[in-house]
């Protein structure tokens, strides 16, 4: 049995979708990340940074694994079951560029940006608009890439799902009408996916049981 824990944030979703695509049985955990629930020492134990989303693998025999990080854990995961990632030397290395690309750039400066625009105490001009640029930017990036092809990195891979809800986020709170029009064609396509739909369906639902 794979055991996640995540919660209903951007980077929780990833392994959401990428489990549901791969057609793998698993048991969600919610970790109220607004309660502090990813402080506990249970959870601690699974992921000593104390962020989600974290798996534990207990399909190995024996052997329990623990992969953190959103990153690790779909590429754990596509190389479990070898599927949404390139074989090709070629193909695999722009794969993992635009994996890390989401890691670097996507999620921390859209991250930022939400959160002294909408949730910090104190409203700071000076961060509001560094990370509303540097946002801003990476989505031009991502359009430009997508204005010549239909996913990032060939076929649809872990790439994909990688960026997938924090693009969403970021044309939602940051793009105007009109803005980015290969990224909002790519959103509506991987929006559209059987097991991406079903993947956000269950997550939001196991939140709305919880009250």
């Amino acid at each position: 049995m794979i055991e996640l824990y995540t919660w209903t944030t951007p980077n929780g979703e990833k392994p959401v979708i990428m489990l549901e695509e791969c057609k793998l049985s698993y048991e969600m955990h919610l970790v109220d990340i607004g309660n502090g629930e990813q402080h506990s020492d249970r959870f601690k134990a699974i992921n000593p940074n104390e962020k989600i989303p974290a798996l534990v693998d207990r399909s190995m025999g024996g052997y329990s694994q623990p992969v953190f990080e959103s990153g690790a854990i779909l590429i754990y995961l596509a190389e479990l079951t070898g599927k949404f990632l390139p074989q090709s030397t070629r193909h695999r290395s722009q794969c993992f560029s635009w994996v890390f690309f989401q890691v670097g750039h996507t999620g921390p400066m859209i991250g930022q940006y939400h959160h002294f625009n909408s949730a910090a105490p104190e409203k700071i001009d000076y961060a509001i608009e560094r990370y509303r640029k540097e946002s801003r930017r990476v989505l031009g990036v991502l359009d430009g890439h997508l204005a010549n092809n239909a996913y990032l990195a060939g076929d649809y891979t872990i790439a994909d799902m990688m960026h997938y809800s924090w693009a969403r986020i970021g044309l939602k709170e940051l793009a105007e009408d009109g803005e980015f029009p290969s990224l909002r064609r790519w959103a509506e396509t991987i929006g559209a996916r059987p097991a991406v739909r079903l993947g956000l369906e269950k997550l939001q639902t196991a939140k709305d049981a919880r009250g």
